[in-house]
């Protein structure tokens, strides 16, 4: 506090001319008011009265200035502290809500009878405006909320949320965002609940979004309260995840694909609703199919195609398009959702990506592995081929692209991602698309049959290790024990050698392939049974291996939505017997 400003402080005397209700400025509190409305100062408000000491004397601006500057700082700091030790308790609370209501009332009132009159009820809205400020000191008591809530104050807030003045339900909006923040909320988990609670009966999620469809994100007051009606949302899931379904059906999935459509340059904004749609589209397969029906995939690649000839320019933009890249992925984890992939030619788009070598080129890895995979990828493999996708997959297969910092992904991963979608590709290919397959292998001396056995011996060092330790550790839990070997690299070995006995195996291979292939394996002193025995144990888990992408994304080998993968392991047992 700035003593000098304390006792030259002169309150402020504007001349009042005749309202204009067209023309407004801005209060401090951030509301529109007419032209010659004097302008309410920020409270406390000083003025030339007496301030009243700590033991409640009072001390004029003339005895303040009469002290030297030790004991006037002294002062000062007493006052600071009564003021930070005034704590809020129920019958303060009770008393808060009570004026809310009564503001509440009163410019309702005062808006029907001057409905073309803003002059005339302005100053209830101000008012109203104050009480609703008031009410951020709850926000720093959390063992409040049942207060909150019995007293009918979640109820009044809910209403606000659609009151005719934005800068009303910007003010209500920046209230909840503090009662829902995440830190607020671990403090007392009971009491949380039941905000939570009332906050989903009153199905906030639907009176943000028609909130938002009203706010202009041009607006630094109006995008601050987008911003904040995001954070609530967020706020709330993270705290009860089911929350996600009930808030993509009430309308939230289709306002954020709204918003990122909207034809505007990179906003942060865009970079938030980017990031709670892979928060709602995660571990969700209800809002994956709804975006897929809401013609999100569509939405998803057409803001995608900008980054197939141009690198984000920042780190928030490099973020949002991350981001756009795992909602893709989740999206294709529900298997309808890669037909519509196909049908908005995102292979093309992808492969594209993939050829120029811009920042987005691993998230096109990533998304093909996902949009390839199972049964319902198959379309997507067969137009890979067609558009001569092998010639841009093959060189990635031989060497790997690099990882991004900025992303986390690694060169490992992207390995990995690249070994999943030939997988996918011997799996679904058929015809001519198969035989042009099984020839890259053939290529430059079956320098491909060479790479893929070669990165079979990696994979089975590592498992052996992993082995040897799990041993070591004498680790009894079944479970445990699988995961360790998958985070070992187990799912990618098996991939590899499901590719192996793919081509060197089936009715279609070609006889060089499986020559290569045995050679190899004298060559490195290793029986076919090694191979033989990855294989069946692969076919004994299908269906319950894990695969997990850079956006910590989980997808199960075996076809997703109920569909049973019995052809593909009775296929496995076959080939193992011609193998």
């Amino acid at each position: 506090m700035n003593v000098d400003e304390v006792l030259n402080y002169q309150p402020a005397k504007p001349a009042v001319s005749a309202a204009n209700a067209s023309n407004k400025r801005t209060t401090d509190a951030g509301m529109a008011l007419p032209v010659g409305y004097p302008k309410r100062t920020k409270r406390p408000i000083l003025d030339d009265g007496p301030m009243l000491s700590s033991n409640g004397s009072s001390i004029s601006s003339a005895n303040l200035a009469s002290l030297n500057s030790e004991e006037r700082d002294k002062l000062l700091q007493m006052l600071e502290q009564e003021s930070s030790t005034v704590e809020l308790d129920e019958t303060s609370l009770k008393r808060m809500l009570s004026q809310l209501e009564k503001r509440i009332s009163k410019n309702q009132e005062m808006r029907i009878k001057y409905p073309d009159q803003p002059e005339k009820f302005m100053d209830s809205e101000i008012e109203l405006n104050d009480a609703v400020q008031e009410l951020h000191a709850v926000a720093t008591q959390s063992d409040l909320y049942h207060v909150l809530v019995n007293m009918n104050g979640i109820n009044l807030l809910m209403g606000l949320l659609t009151h005719e003045n934005t800068d009303i339900s910007i003010a209500v909006i920046s209230l909840l965002q503090e009662l829902t923040d995440v830190d607020t909320l671990t403090e007392s988990e009971e009491q949380a609940t039941m905000l939570i609670d009332a906050l989903a009966e009153q199905q906030i999620v639907s009176l943000l979004v028609q909130n938002m469809d009203r706010l202009d994100e041009n607006v630094k007051e109006e995008a601050d309260g987008i911003h904040n009606s995001l954070a609530i949302v967020e706020n709330m899931t993270e705290f009860r995840t089911t929350l996600c379904i009930d808030a993509c059906k009430q309308g939230l999935l289709t306002c954020l694909l709204k918003r990122l459509k909207i034809k505007a340059p990179f906003s942060s904004i865009r970079l938030y609703c980017s990031e709670l749609m892979s928060i709602l589209l995660q571990n969700h397969d209800e809002n994956r199919q709804m975006l897929g029906e809401s013609d999100g995939i569509d939405v998803l690649l057409q803001q995608l195609a900008y980054y197939k000839r141009h690198d984000p320019q920042t780190s928030e933009e490099f973020e949002y398009m991350e981001n756009l890249f795992s909602c893709l992925c989740s999206s294709l984890m529900f298997a309808s959702n890669r037909q519509r992939f196909l049908k908005g030619e995102g292979p093309h788009l992808m492969n594209i990506m993939l050829k120029e070598r811009k920042a987005s080129r691993n998230g096109a890895l990533r998304t093909l592995d996902f949009a390839m995979t199972g049964v319902e990828g198959k379309d997507n493999c067969q137009i890979i081929v067609d558009i001569l996708g092998l010639r841009t997959i093959f060189p990635l297969f031989m060497k790997p692209p690099k990882g991004h910092k900025r992303s986390g992904e690694t060169r490992a991963e992207n390995e990995e991602h690249v070994i999943s979608c030939i997988a996918s590709l011997v799996r679904n290919c058929n015809g001519a698309n198969r035989q042009r397959l099984l020839n890259k292998f053939t290529e430059n001396d079956h320098e491909k049959v060479d790479r893929l056995m070669e990165l079979h011996f990696q994979y089975f060092e590592r498992v052996k290790e992993a082995d040897n330790s799990i041993e070591q550790d004498q680790e009894e839990d079944e479970d445990e024990i699988y995961l360790r070997r998958l985070d070992a690299g187990l799912f990618t070995l098996q991939l590899i050698d499901y590719i192996i006995i793919e081509i060197a195996s089936s009715t279609t291979s070609i006889p060089s392939i499986r020559q290569r292939v045995l050679q190899i394996l004298n060559l490195r002193s290793t029986s076919i049974d090694t191979i033989k025995n990855l294989i069946r144990e692969y076919a004994t888990n299908l269906g319950m291996t894990k695969k997990t992408t850079s956006g910590d994304h989980s997808l199960t080998d075996a076809t997703s939505n109920g569909n049973s993968d019995d052809p593909h392991k009775q296929h496995l047992l076959d080939l193992l017997e011609k193998f």
